[in-house]
């Protein structure tokens, strides 16, 4: 039975751009998909979105919706012209949490597009910028529906609401040689032990960790996540002094002294008469310009661990916060590292659910409370690396260095003593 289609003029101009649209996607699910329903659904979404855009207004509302023994995990949407478009009069959303390092099987993929489209309207993005899957669109007795299904071969709900929400890493040591701790582990240490802070939402805001196995941070986890665990080393760079003459005699030296030796921010690198490359690893910030550009000659050093960062987030009360250093090294060789990396996490959180003001994320918290009480609440100590502003700022407040510092050159003096 042929559908009757919503007229969308203002919607195809949208197709007319040198790029792909979404509409266009939407419309093939109209269209050409077998299944009568989806047909249904997606050409009343589109007569809504088209409706809005005359109007310019949205028309979705919030509600509650949930699974059984869950508070969070979907984001409910009812549609206030549901009269008019009654086929997309309830289109939820279903954050579902991905596997570490987003690593899929073709076969996995068709059965969770499968499923969505059995009890969904077959909108699917990969991934949401929290880190979820986003099954896009269904009604309220469908949720629970889709949920039971891919419960049942291995998938959970992620994170909706003021809660912690859902974990992401980078692909890590399976494909990049960057890579400078197990990233996927630490990932799951942590999802694992707060599986249920996901889905039951307890706190006065979101809360995000994010995993990067270099400070490359391809996950952005420095300036997006409350907790950051970055990838790093302490001791010296690797350099293969012939695969960096087999560089120079490739690209030339002007291009090695501009591309390279010129862009380090702390000018820790210089390039000698023969052609080899010395560095200044006591200047050296772990930028990670130099190891991009030649990927062959230089790489992490051997002594691997993670930074770890907290309060990072993008604009909300006081403007776009940076993450910063609260554990400045720490090695995970051993099953206490990754039991230490969880337990931080749990005396920042616990402290955050009983400090922060409602709509307060973790970072403007410390701003208003201040750094010292917010390290004297988690069980840290103030150390010198813990910064700010790498090279520039020192965390400790500059009115109480010299005392800080004084309390730190004893504890190291006590520590090397005893």
């Amino acid at each position: 039975m042929a559908i009757k289609k919503h007229d969308t003029p203002m919607l195809d101009q949208l197709e007319s751009g040198p790029w792909p649209s979404f509409i266009s996607g939407i419309k093939r699910l109209r269209d050409e998909h077998p299944d009568e329903r989806i047909n249904k659904v997606t050409n009343d979404l589109l007569g809504q979105l088209e409706h809005s855009y005359e109007t310019r207004k949205g028309y979705w509302k919030g509600g509650t919706v949930s699974v059984y023994g869950y508070g969070g995990g979907i984001i409910p949407r009812f549609s206030e012209v549901g009269k008019q478009f009654p086929e997309s009069k309830e289109f939820h959303t279903l954050r579902v949490q991905p596997p570490a390092g987003n690593m899929y099987t073709t076969d996995i993929l068709r059965q969770l597009g499968d499923s969505w489209e059995k009890w969904g309207s077959g909108l699917v993005t990969f991934h949401g910028q929290t880190g979820n899957i986003m099954f896009i669109g269904t009604d309220t007795p469908g949720t629970q529906h889709f949920f039971d299904e891919i419960n049942d071969y291995g998938f959970d709900l992620g994170g909706a609401g003021p809660c912690v929400r859902t974990a992401m890493c980078c692909v890590g040591a399976a494909r990049c040689e960057q890579s400078c701790c197990n990233e996927q582990a630490i990932m799951r240490s942590l999802v694992n032990n707060f599986t249920d802070d996901v889905h039951r939402p307890a706190l006065p805001y979101k809360f995000k960790f994010k995993v990067s196995g270099c400070p490359n941070d391809c996950q952005n986890a420095i300036e997006r996540a409350d907790f950051a665990v970055i990838g790093t080393w302490r001791d010296e760079m690797k350099v293969d002094q012939e695969e960096v003459k087999a560089f120079v005699e490739k690209k030339g030296r002007k291009y090695v002294i501009d591309n390279v030796i010129s862009r380090c921010p702390t000018n820790c690198m210089s390039l000698n008469d023969d052609d080899t490359l010395e560095v200044d690893n006591r200047n050296c910030v772990r930028c990670m310009h130099c190891l991009n550009v030649m990927v062959k000659a230089l790489s992490p050093g051997d002594d691997k661990g993670v930074t770890v960062l907290i309060g990072g987030k993008r604009t909300l009360k006081i403007g776009d916060l940076m993450g910063t250093v609260v554990v400045p090294f720490m090695k995970m060789d051993s099953e206490e590292d990754y039991e230490r990396i969880v337990e931080i996490a749990e005396e920042t959180i616990d402290f955050f659910a009983e400090n922060a003001l409602e709509h307060e994320r973790t970072g403007e918290m410390i701003e208003r409370i201040g750094l010292v009480n917010f390290l004297e609440g988690i069980g840290l100590e103030v150390d010198p690396n813990m910064v700010a502003e790498p090279r520039r700022s020192s965390y400790v407040r500059m009115d109480t260095w010299e005392e800080e510092a004084e309390k730190w050159f004893k504890r190291k003096a006590e520590a090397a003593a005893g």
